[in-house]
């Protein structure tokens, strides 16, 4: 029988599985953690520093706080876009951005804003298209590797899920691009990397999927998923196992690292060579 991960390198090398991405990823080249983002919008808009850390002090709490004030986000957008922004050749230099170019995902959604995975297929010389909104939708065809941005990007401030509002929107998952997630995700194997799933709105969403295909009666039939996390949990390992997607990790002291030596694993067992 199998292993998780040549299972894993199977629905991969048959591009049959979707590549979902999160912050840990971006992190890797240099940008700020959340808690930056945090302690920004806290200074702008006078906050008490006791405020950094507790409960309610969410960065989706205090994002909808600043809209509220400000009367939009797109001065903080703005400066997102600055401070969260690196040089191409930082995503040049990034083995984890050009492990996942070369793994040739057919589909890959993010719920990172930033441009770094668009910069490094530009910059490995792979077609790609993005879809950051319903009008994108028409240009994802099956003939290039479709980068769904799916909490946003910031060249559409529209289209940005960042405050509290924002979230509690999207948990209906009823938008264009929610419908567009289940249709590709039904029938596919999906791979998480650069999650610590503390985010809700991915877990709801997770959790949605695996009752779809519970209602259905033929939840064995469903295509395994699985999360790379870099530190292993018994209590995420028992409930993700609950929901059908498995946790695979890595040895390593530092959790870029260790991403590193699992995606450099997943590539030798697809035998995918690095211009392919």
């Amino acid at each position: 029988m199998l292993s998780a991960v040549e299972q894993l390198a199977q629905s991969v090398k048959e591009r049959r599985a979707i590549l979902f991405v999160g912050a840990g990823v971006s992190m890797s080249v240099g940008l700020p953690s959340w808690q930056k983002l945090i302690e920004h919008m806290q200074n702008e808009l006078g906050l008490h520093e006791d405020m950094i850390g507790a409960p309610e002090a969410s960065y989706q709490a205090i994002a909808e706080y600043y809209r509220l004030k400000q009367g939009s986000l797109s001065h903080l957008r703005s400066w997102m876009d600055r401070e969260w922004s690196v040089s191409r050749e930082e995503v040049r230099r990034s083995a984890i951005h050009k492990l996942i170019v070369s793994l040739d995902f057919p589909i890959i959604y993010t719920t990172n804003y930033d441009r770094n995975l668009e910069v490094a297929f530009e910059i490995h010389s792979r077609p790609f298209v993005k879809v950051a909104n319903a009008k994108d939708l028409p240009k994802a065809t099956g003939e290039v590797t479709q980068i769904i941005k799916f909490h946003g990007d910031f060249d559409d401030d529209k289209s940005l899920v960042l405050a509290e509002t924002d979230y509690f929107e999207r948990l209906s998952f009823d938008s264009p691009l929610d419908v567009k997630f289940r249709a590709d995700a039904l029938g596919r194997t999906i791979l998480f990397i650069g999650y610590s799933m503390s985010d809700m709105n991915i877990r709801l969403l997770l959790h949605r999927l695996w009752q779809t295909w519970r209602r259905s009666g033929y939840e064995k039939n469903r295509p395994k998923s699985f999360i790379f996390m870099s530190q292993p949990s018994i209590v995420q390992e028992a409930v993700l196992g609950r929901w059908g997607i498995d946790m695979l990790t890595e040895e390593a002291d530092d959790p870029e690292d260790a991403l590193l030596a699992f995606l450099n694993e997943l590539k030798d067992r697809v035998g995918r060579p690095d211009g392919a």
